[in-house]
Protein backbone atom coordinates (compact mmCIF):
# COMPACT_ATOMS: atom_id res chain seq x y z
CA UNK A 1 0.00 0.00 0.00
CA UNK A 2 1.35 3.39 -1.00
CA UNK A 3 0.34 6.96 -0.22
CA UNK A 4 0.17 9.91 -2.58
CA UNK A 5 -0.97 13.53 -2.41
CA UNK A 6 -2.87 14.98 -5.40
CA UNK A 7 -3.03 18.79 -5.43
CA UNK A 8 -6.01 20.52 -7.06
CA UNK A 9 -4.53 23.46 -8.98
CA UNK A 10 -6.12 26.45 -10.75
CA UNK A 11 -9.68 25.47 -9.80
CA UNK A 12 -12.03 26.09 -6.89
CA UNK A 13 -11.91 22.94 -4.68
CA UNK A 14 -15.54 23.58 -3.68
CA UNK A 15 -16.63 22.97 -7.29
CA UNK A 16 -14.54 19.79 -7.42
CA UNK A 17 -15.90 18.41 -4.13
CA UNK A 18 -19.50 19.37 -4.89
CA UNK A 19 -22.29 20.54 -2.60
CA UNK A 20 -22.03 18.66 0.68
CA UNK A 21 -18.98 16.83 -0.78
CA UNK A 22 -21.33 14.92 -3.10
CA UNK A 23 -18.78 14.73 -5.92
CA UNK A 24 -16.06 13.54 -3.56
CA UNK A 25 -18.32 10.82 -2.15
CA UNK A 26 -19.09 9.68 -5.69
CA UNK A 27 -15.39 9.45 -6.56
CA UNK A 28 -14.79 7.45 -3.37
CA UNK A 29 -17.57 5.01 -4.29
CA UNK A 30 -16.08 4.53 -7.78
CA UNK A 31 -12.68 3.72 -6.26
CA UNK A 32 -13.52 1.33 -3.37
CA UNK A 33 -9.94 0.00 -3.21
CA UNK A 34 -8.59 3.44 -2.32
CA UNK A 35 -8.83 5.50 0.83
CA UNK A 36 -9.32 9.14 -0.16
CA UNK A 37 -9.14 11.99 2.34
CA UNK A 38 -9.62 15.61 1.21
CA UNK A 39 -8.25 18.65 2.99
CA UNK A 40 -8.37 22.09 1.41
CA UNK A 41 -7.06 21.58 -2.14
CA UNK A 42 -5.16 18.34 -1.44
CA UNK A 43 -6.38 14.77 -1.87
CA UNK A 44 -4.52 12.26 0.33
CA UNK A 45 -4.83 8.84 -1.31
CA UNK A 46 -3.79 5.44 0.07
CA UNK A 47 -4.08 2.07 -1.66
CA UNK A 48 -3.22 0.10 -4.77
CA UNK A 49 -0.62 1.78 -7.00
CA UNK A 50 -2.33 0.93 -10.31
CA UNK A 51 -5.73 2.09 -9.05
CA UNK A 52 -4.12 5.27 -7.73
CA UNK A 53 -2.57 6.04 -11.11
CA UNK A 54 -6.01 5.67 -12.72
CA UNK A 55 -7.54 8.02 -10.14
CA UNK A 56 -4.79 10.60 -10.61
CA UNK A 57 -5.34 10.62 -14.38
CA UNK A 58 -9.09 11.11 -13.97
CA UNK A 59 -8.68 13.81 -11.31
CA UNK A 60 -6.57 15.66 -13.86
CA UNK A 61 -9.32 15.28 -16.46
CA UNK A 62 -11.91 16.50 -13.96
CA UNK A 63 -9.79 19.56 -13.23
CA UNK A 64 -9.47 20.28 -16.96
CA UNK A 65 -13.24 19.95 -17.31
CA UNK A 66 -13.85 22.44 -14.46
CA UNK A 67 -11.25 24.87 -15.85
CA UNK A 68 -12.99 24.80 -19.24
CA UNK A 69 -16.66 24.68 -18.23
CA UNK A 70 -16.51 26.28 -14.73
CA UNK A 71 -18.69 23.45 -13.40
CA UNK A 72 -18.95 19.68 -13.25
CA UNK A 73 -21.87 17.34 -12.59
CA UNK A 74 -22.04 13.81 -11.22
CA UNK A 75 -22.91 12.66 -14.74
CA UNK A 76 -19.74 14.34 -16.03
CA UNK A 77 -17.66 12.63 -13.34
CA UNK A 78 -19.09 9.25 -14.28
CA UNK A 79 -18.42 9.88 -17.99
CA UNK A 80 -14.83 10.92 -17.27
CA UNK A 81 -14.07 7.91 -15.07
CA UNK A 82 -15.72 5.53 -17.53
CA UNK A 83 -13.70 7.08 -20.37
CA UNK A 84 -16.71 8.51 -22.21
CA UNK A 85 -17.22 11.90 -23.85
CA UNK A 86 -19.17 14.29 -21.64
CA UNK A 87 -22.27 16.06 -22.89
CA UNK A 88 -20.46 19.40 -22.68
CA UNK A 89 -17.64 18.13 -24.90
CA UNK A 90 -20.21 17.16 -27.53
CA UNK A 91 -21.50 20.75 -27.89
CA UNK A 92 -19.98 22.48 -30.94
CA UNK A 93 -19.21 26.12 -31.66
CA UNK A 94 -18.77 27.21 -28.04
CA UNK A 95 -16.37 30.09 -27.34
CA UNK A 96 -16.23 29.50 -23.58
CA UNK A 97 -18.56 28.86 -20.64
CA UNK A 98 -20.13 31.04 -17.96
CA UNK A 99 -19.70 30.25 -14.27
CA UNK A 100 -23.06 28.47 -14.32
CA UNK A 101 -21.86 26.24 -17.16
CA UNK A 102 -23.91 28.05 -19.82
CA UNK A 103 -22.23 27.83 -23.23
CA UNK A 104 -21.25 31.21 -24.66
CA UNK A 105 -21.51 31.02 -28.44
CA UNK A 106 -22.75 33.07 -31.38
CA UNK A 107 -26.47 33.75 -31.34
CA UNK A 108 -26.70 35.35 -34.78
CA UNK A 109 -24.97 35.25 -38.17
CA UNK A 110 -23.15 38.53 -37.49
CA UNK A 111 -21.94 37.37 -34.09
CA UNK A 112 -20.46 34.34 -35.86
CA UNK A 113 -18.82 36.76 -38.32
CA UNK A 114 -17.17 38.44 -35.33
CA UNK A 115 -15.82 35.10 -34.10
CA UNK A 116 -14.56 34.21 -37.59
CA UNK A 117 -13.02 37.68 -38.09
CA UNK A 118 -11.13 37.30 -34.79
CA UNK A 119 -9.71 33.96 -35.99
CA UNK A 120 -8.71 35.37 -39.38
CA UNK A 121 -7.37 38.84 -38.47
CA UNK A 122 -5.08 40.47 -35.94
CA UNK A 123 -7.36 43.49 -35.59
CA UNK A 124 -11.17 43.52 -35.65
CA UNK A 125 -13.66 46.39 -35.50
CA UNK A 126 -17.10 45.36 -34.18
CA UNK A 127 -19.65 48.14 -34.60
CA UNK A 128 -23.34 48.00 -33.74
CA UNK A 129 -26.13 49.20 -31.45
CA UNK A 130 -26.58 48.43 -27.75
CA UNK A 131 -27.35 44.84 -26.86
CA UNK A 132 -25.72 43.11 -29.84
CA UNK A 133 -23.16 41.35 -27.64
CA UNK A 134 -20.09 43.18 -28.97
CA UNK A 135 -18.33 43.58 -25.64
CA UNK A 136 -19.47 40.33 -24.05
CA UNK A 137 -18.51 38.17 -27.03
CA UNK A 138 -15.18 39.98 -27.41
CA UNK A 139 -14.28 39.28 -23.78
CA UNK A 140 -15.36 35.64 -24.24
CA UNK A 141 -12.92 35.37 -27.16
CA UNK A 142 -10.18 36.85 -24.97
CA UNK A 143 -10.92 34.45 -22.10
CA UNK A 144 -10.81 31.53 -24.54
CA UNK A 145 -7.40 32.65 -25.84
CA UNK A 146 -6.12 32.89 -22.27
CA UNK A 147 -7.40 29.44 -21.34
CA UNK A 148 -5.96 27.91 -24.52
CA UNK A 149 -2.65 29.73 -23.85
CA UNK A 150 -2.61 31.43 -27.26
CA UNK A 151 -2.36 34.70 -25.31
CA UNK A 152 -0.54 35.42 -22.06
CA UNK A 153 -2.75 38.28 -20.92
CA UNK A 154 -5.95 40.21 -21.51
CA UNK A 155 -5.92 44.00 -21.62
CA UNK A 156 -9.28 45.79 -21.53
CA UNK A 157 -9.71 49.51 -21.97
CA UNK A 158 -12.37 52.20 -22.29
CA UNK A 159 -12.26 55.95 -22.77
CA UNK A 160 -13.33 57.68 -19.54
CA UNK A 161 -15.74 60.13 -21.12
CA UNK A 162 -17.50 62.31 -18.59
CA UNK A 163 -21.27 62.32 -18.99
CA UNK A 164 -22.86 64.63 -16.45
CA UNK A 165 -20.42 64.24 -13.55
CA UNK A 166 -16.86 65.52 -13.54
CA UNK A 167 -14.21 63.02 -12.47
CA UNK A 168 -12.75 65.50 -10.02
CA UNK A 169 -16.05 65.75 -8.14
CA UNK A 170 -16.52 61.98 -7.77
CA UNK A 171 -15.51 60.59 -4.35
CA UNK A 172 -12.46 58.41 -3.71
CA UNK A 173 -8.99 57.96 -5.22
CA UNK A 174 -8.21 57.58 -8.93
CA UNK A 175 -9.24 53.89 -8.98
CA UNK A 176 -12.57 54.75 -7.35
CA UNK A 177 -13.12 57.49 -9.93
CA UNK A 178 -12.43 55.36 -13.02
CA UNK A 179 -13.94 52.03 -11.92
CA UNK A 180 -17.53 53.06 -12.80
CA UNK A 181 -16.44 53.56 -16.42
CA UNK A 182 -14.95 50.06 -16.49
CA UNK A 183 -17.76 48.22 -14.66
CA UNK A 184 -19.26 46.61 -17.82
CA UNK A 185 -15.88 44.94 -18.41
CA UNK A 186 -15.76 43.66 -14.82
CA UNK A 187 -19.32 42.34 -15.19
CA UNK A 188 -18.45 40.26 -18.26
CA UNK A 189 -15.29 38.83 -16.68
CA UNK A 190 -17.12 37.95 -13.46
CA UNK A 191 -19.62 35.95 -15.51
CA UNK A 192 -16.85 33.82 -17.06
CA UNK A 193 -14.17 33.43 -14.38
CA UNK A 194 -14.45 32.42 -10.70
CA UNK A 195 -14.05 35.42 -8.39
CA UNK A 196 -10.95 34.07 -6.64
CA UNK A 197 -9.23 33.21 -9.91
CA UNK A 198 -10.19 36.55 -11.48
CA UNK A 199 -8.81 38.46 -8.49
CA UNK A 200 -5.59 36.45 -8.65
CA UNK A 201 -5.22 37.12 -12.38
CA UNK A 202 -5.76 40.83 -11.87
CA UNK A 203 -3.24 40.98 -9.03
CA UNK A 204 -0.69 39.19 -11.24
CA UNK A 205 -1.63 41.52 -14.14
CA UNK A 206 -2.62 38.60 -16.34
CA UNK A 207 -5.86 40.55 -16.75
CA UNK A 208 -5.48 44.32 -16.88
CA UNK A 209 -8.33 46.84 -17.00
CA UNK A 210 -7.43 50.48 -17.49
CA UNK A 211 -8.70 53.74 -18.97
CA UNK A 212 -7.49 54.53 -22.48
CA UNK A 213 -5.23 57.33 -21.26
CA UNK A 214 -3.13 54.73 -19.39
CA UNK A 215 -2.17 53.03 -22.71
CA UNK A 216 0.18 55.79 -23.88
CA UNK A 217 3.82 54.71 -24.20
CA UNK A 218 3.08 50.98 -23.87
CA UNK A 219 3.77 48.15 -26.34
CA UNK A 220 1.16 45.43 -25.91
CA UNK A 221 2.54 41.99 -26.82
CA UNK A 222 1.30 38.39 -26.34
CA UNK A 223 -2.16 39.65 -25.50
CA UNK A 224 -5.76 40.05 -26.54
CA UNK A 225 -6.48 43.78 -26.27
CA UNK A 226 -10.05 45.12 -26.30
CA UNK A 227 -11.02 48.76 -26.65
CA UNK A 228 -14.67 49.16 -25.69
CA UNK A 229 -16.91 52.17 -26.43
CA UNK A 230 -14.43 53.34 -29.07
CA UNK A 231 -16.96 55.80 -30.51
CA UNK A 232 -16.03 58.03 -27.57
CA UNK A 233 -12.35 58.24 -28.50
CA UNK A 234 -10.86 61.25 -30.22
CA UNK A 235 -8.88 60.68 -33.45
CA UNK A 236 -5.64 61.19 -31.49
CA UNK A 237 -6.65 58.69 -28.80
CA UNK A 238 -7.61 55.86 -31.13
CA UNK A 239 -4.49 56.41 -33.24
CA UNK A 240 -2.39 56.15 -30.09
CA UNK A 241 -4.23 52.98 -29.05
CA UNK A 242 -4.02 51.17 -32.40
CA UNK A 243 -0.27 51.76 -32.61
CA UNK A 244 0.27 50.04 -29.23
CA UNK A 245 0.01 46.62 -30.95
CA UNK A 246 3.02 44.37 -30.36
CA UNK A 247 4.00 40.85 -31.40
CA UNK A 248 1.48 37.99 -31.06
CA UNK A 249 -1.29 40.43 -30.16
CA UNK A 250 -4.89 40.63 -31.31
CA UNK A 251 -7.05 43.71 -30.93
CA UNK A 252 -10.83 44.06 -30.88
CA UNK A 253 -12.30 47.56 -31.10
CA UNK A 254 -16.01 47.86 -30.31
CA UNK A 255 -18.33 50.82 -30.60
CA UNK A 256 -21.80 52.15 -31.27
CA UNK A 257 -21.90 55.20 -33.52
CA UNK A 258 -25.40 56.08 -32.27
CA UNK A 259 -24.08 56.66 -28.72
CA UNK A 260 -21.29 59.22 -29.13
CA UNK A 261 -20.84 61.20 -25.90
CA UNK A 262 -18.13 63.53 -27.23
CA UNK A 263 -18.76 67.28 -27.60
CA UNK A 264 -20.69 68.02 -30.79
CA UNK A 265 -17.74 69.71 -32.46
CA UNK A 266 -15.45 66.72 -31.76
CA UNK A 267 -15.05 64.00 -34.43
CA UNK A 268 -15.31 60.40 -33.22
CA UNK A 269 -11.99 58.61 -33.48
CA UNK A 270 -13.80 55.38 -34.35
CA UNK A 271 -15.57 57.00 -37.31
CA UNK A 272 -12.28 58.39 -38.62
CA UNK A 273 -10.41 55.10 -38.08
CA UNK A 274 -13.02 53.11 -39.99
CA UNK A 275 -12.59 55.46 -42.94
CA UNK A 276 -8.77 55.59 -42.89
CA UNK A 277 -8.22 51.85 -42.34
CA UNK A 278 -10.73 50.69 -44.95
CA UNK A 279 -9.37 47.76 -46.95
CA UNK A 280 -6.13 47.23 -45.03
CA UNK A 281 -5.10 43.56 -44.97
CA UNK A 282 -5.27 41.97 -41.53
CA UNK A 283 -8.07 44.24 -40.31
CA UNK A 284 -11.59 42.82 -40.14
CA UNK A 285 -14.73 44.90 -39.82
CA UNK A 286 -18.05 43.47 -38.63
CA UNK A 287 -21.27 45.43 -38.45
CA UNK A 288 -23.95 44.16 -36.08
CA UNK A 289 -27.53 45.35 -36.37
CA UNK A 290 -30.94 45.19 -34.77
CA UNK A 291 -31.33 41.51 -35.64
CA UNK A 292 -28.30 40.73 -33.47
CA UNK A 293 -29.67 42.28 -30.26
CA UNK A 294 -29.64 39.61 -27.56
CA UNK A 295 -30.87 41.63 -24.57
CA UNK A 296 -34.49 42.04 -23.53
CA UNK A 297 -36.87 42.25 -26.51
CA UNK A 298 -37.68 45.84 -25.51
CA UNK A 299 -34.12 46.84 -26.42
CA UNK A 300 -34.84 46.01 -30.07
CA UNK A 301 -38.01 48.10 -29.97
CA UNK A 302 -36.15 51.01 -28.34
CA UNK A 303 -33.40 50.92 -30.97
CA UNK A 304 -36.01 50.81 -33.75
CA UNK A 305 -37.90 53.75 -32.25
CA UNK A 306 -34.77 55.90 -32.01
CA UNK A 307 -33.74 54.99 -35.58
CA UNK A 308 -37.17 56.11 -36.81
CA UNK A 309 -36.85 59.33 -34.79
CA UNK A 310 -33.42 60.05 -36.28
CA UNK A 311 -34.76 59.56 -39.83
CA UNK A 312 -37.68 61.92 -39.21
CA UNK A 313 -35.30 64.56 -37.85
CA UNK A 314 -32.75 64.01 -40.65
CA UNK A 315 -30.01 62.88 -38.30
CA UNK A 316 -27.16 61.00 -40.02
CA UNK A 317 -27.14 57.23 -39.67
CA UNK A 318 -23.63 56.46 -38.46
CA UNK A 319 -23.23 52.96 -39.90
CA UNK A 320 -20.26 51.30 -41.47
CA UNK A 321 -21.95 51.67 -44.85
CA UNK A 322 -21.49 55.42 -44.59
CA UNK A 323 -17.76 54.85 -44.58
CA UNK A 324 -17.93 52.53 -47.65
CA UNK A 325 -16.45 49.63 -45.73
CA UNK A 326 -16.88 46.01 -46.65
CA UNK A 327 -16.76 42.95 -44.45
Amino acid sequence: MIEKHIVLEDIDPVVFYGVGNAHLQMVKSLYPKLRIVARDNVLRVLGDEEEMAHLEENVQRMQQHIAKYNTISEEDILDIIKGRQTKADAVKGVVCYSLSGRPIKSRSANQQKLIDAFDENDMVFAVGPAGTGKTYLSIALAVKALKEKTAKKIILSRPAVEAGEKLGFLPGDMKDKIDPYLQPLYDALEDMLPQVKLQDMMEKRVIQIAPLAFMRGRTLSDAVVILDEAQNTTPQQIRMFLTRMGWNTKMIITGDMTQVDLPKQQTSGLKEALHILNGIEGIGVVELGQKDIVRHKLVTRIVNAYDAFDKINNKPNESINNHQLQL
